[in-house]
């Protein structure tokens, strides 16, 4: 089976919480290589984009009245995401480290792997 039909065929049967998990988990896993490589700085900028893009997209979701989450963990996601928006300018910019990026996106992970756990 190629890649592309192997792909196609995950996406048509892995449900949205799969999807949300092994996304955050891949780029997490990107996250952590930066870090464990010394990457620092305006050099961390690919893989902080991308995790800004995710961030951006659930706060987006969040925030459209179609949403089904309940509020509060609306409210919250929304917040989680401005937080990273913010947090990864201190990031690019050498004030901070990528760690504390890396440790909510763990707990994120976390949470996501509880909900797909087989009953």
């Amino acid at each position: 089976m190629s890649l592309n039909a192997y792909q196609r065929a995950r996406t048509m049967v892995e449900q949205p919480r799969g999807t949300e998990y092994r996304l955050m988990s891949q780029i997490t896993g990107d996250m952590i290589k930066a870090r464990d490589s010394g990457l620092c700085g305006a050099a961390l900028v690919p893989v902080l984009h991308r995790n800004r893009e995710v961030w951006g997209a659930f706060t987006t979701a969040c925030a459209g009245a179609e949403n089904q989450l309940p509020d509060p963990l609306r409210a919250s996601i929304i917040s989680i995401g401005l937080w990273v928006d913010r947090f990864t300018s201190d990031v690019v910019t050498g004030r901070d480290s990528i760690q504390e990026l890396i440790e909510v996106n763990c707990s994120i992970i976390d949470g996501l792997r509880s909900q797909n756990a087989p009953a």
